[in-house]
């Protein structure tokens, strides 16, 4: 059996006491810990999200007036386009709301083949909630 020089015994030392902190550090455990609360939060903005209550829509308005007219308006837009459509009361008209765009492009293209049926369509400025 050979023996090492004490230079080398130094070396081969720290390379070993190298290789075992390394690999000691990498075995820690992790506990990450979650308000209660946060589960309930996502769950009212998945909610709000698909009842349009947040962020900035886009809708194609098509009609506003009485009831009748705003129901005629419906029932020959959701015959000819595939677009979801509302009709929603605002004192003291009903109008007639086309799509839920995430972004001016969107209502933009859709707009255009709106206005070939509907020439009075347009876009209004989406209300900040």
């Amino acid at each position: 059996m050979r023996i090492l020089a004490p230079k080398k015994m130094i070396i081969a030392a720290f390379v070993a006491t190298f290789f075992y902190t390394s690999s000691s550090a990498q075995t820690g455990n992790i506990n990450i810990y979650q308000d209660e609360k946060i589960p309930k939060l996502l769950e009212i903005k998945t909610e709000m999200s698909k009842e349009n209550q947040i962020g900035d829509r886009y809708k194609i308005q098509l009609f506003y007036g009485d009831n009748n007219e705003a129901s005629e308006v419906y029932k020959e837009y959701t015959s000819q386009f595939e677009y979801p459509a509302i009709i929603d009361y605002e004192t003291p008209n009903y109008k007639v709301y086309v799509g839920n765009f995430r972004n001016r492009l969107e209502a933009d293209r859709a707009l255009l083949a709106i206005k070939e049926a509907f020439p009075g369509a347009f876009i209004p400025k989406p209300k900040r909630k």
